[in-house]
């Protein structure tokens, strides 16, 4: 049957100002495409748009303008299930991954009755959780050592720390006293450069952070620098894991790209990347190389970071995964994602609650 769809416009406030290298972040808009089949309009599926500034190819003014054309024109066609899966592998979606991914997600959702499951399995049953990284944010020395105190009392065996945005050496007396209570075996130890670096101070961080155990880091120097990536990777102390490198990065680039920079690790964003299709042929391109990965949200509300969860747990990937960003918005939508003891899960108590999305014709 004819597929119909709309969309709806959810601005999400941070709890605190969400420092990051690239500035502050205080709110973050999502779109929601919503899709039915035109005589049971009662039994939808949802996906998220969540395009992030600073990142995403498609974070741009024409970017909701883009939506309601696509749907007037989408919704004049009249096209089923089989069209669509059609459409999202057409050239036009390499400039809206975010849009794209929505629409795979939304298809997802229908397709198993309308009721937030985008891959059925234990985790999606409430039978399972996955152990995730706690995320410690940028900013002052006391508001970090604070988030640290949380995410420890939390039970994370996991940590990572975005570190670029005030000066190194205080960044690194807080790693270091975490590290003084906490050896490699009991805690892993993340940091997020965010590119923050030039290549000079990269190589200078990177011999001081090995003197902490630390596990990765994640994008040094900023991406498009293939040749300085490439020399970081071979002669780094410290594993290395691209993360906005990959952005944009579709087809034949995908090979030259980790050919030429052979990285330790990779981190795939669905939201950023198009989708869980295009994360498929990102995994299968780092297992034929033997390069692990690990998959990270993008500060999705919880429709997005449901389903990149359910999708994540279907991988059977056991490193602590990034997905633990649903508890920063003071008006994220109600769900039954819940973090505990340093895994997410299904298993909280709340229901999905849609009523304060409303969506246009």
């Amino acid at each position: 049957m004819p597929l119909q769809a709309s969309y709806c416009k959810h601005t999400l406030n941070f709890k605190f100002d969400a420092g990051t290298s690239r500035g502050i972040l205080k709110t973050k808009d999502s779109y929601y495409i919503k899709l039915h089949d035109s005589q049971t309009p009662e039994t939808f599926g949802i996906g998220e748009a969540a395009p992030l500034k600073g990142l995403s190819i498609d974070y741009k003014p024409e970017f909701e303008p883009f939506i309601q054309v696509f749907l007037e024109k989408f919704n004049a066609e009249g096209l089923e299930i089989a069209d669509i899966q059609a459409a999202l592998s057409l050239e036009m979606f390499l400039a809206w991954p975010s849009i794209r991914f929505a629409f795979e997600m939304a298809l997802l959702d229908l397709q198993n009755g309308g009721k937030r499951i985008y891959f059925d399995n234990d985790f999606t049953n409430k039978k399972d959780a996955i152990d995730i990284n706690g995320l410690i944010w940028m900013g002052d020395e006391t508001f970090m050592s604070r988030q640290i105190i949380e995410k420890l009392k939390g039970g994370f065996r996991t940590l990572k720390m975005k570190i670029g945005a005030i000066d190194f050496d205080t960044e690194y007396k807080l790693l270091q006293s975490i590290r003084s209570n906490f050896p490699a075996d009991e805690l892993t130890l993340r940091v997020d450069a965010n590119g923050a670096f030039t290549l000079e101070e990269a190589t200078g961080v990177l011999k001081e952070l090995k003197k902490l155990d630390i596990h990765s880091i994640e994008q040094p120097i900023k991406a498009h620098q293939w040749e300085n990536m490439a020399k970081l990777c071979q002669e780094t102390p410290v594993p290395i894991a691209l993360d906005e490198e990959l952005i944009g990065i579709n087809g034949s680039e995908q090979v030259k790209l980790l050919k030429a920079i052979k990285p330790q690790f990779l981190i795939f964003k669905p939201t950023l990347l198009g989708g869980f299709a295009a994360t498929d042929n990102w995994i299968a391109l780092a297992k034929e190389r033997n390069i692990d990965w690990w998959i990270t949200s993008a500060l999705e509300a919880n429709i997005g970071l449901s389903a990149i969860c359910q999708y994540t747990y279907s991988k059977n990937n056991l490193l602590p995964q990034g997905l633990g960003t649903g508890s920063l918005f003071e008006n994220n939508i109600p769900s039954p994602l819940d973090v505990f003891q340093g895994a997410i899960s299904l298993g909280g108590g709340d229901k999905w609650d849609l009523s304060g999305l409303v969506f246009g014709n």
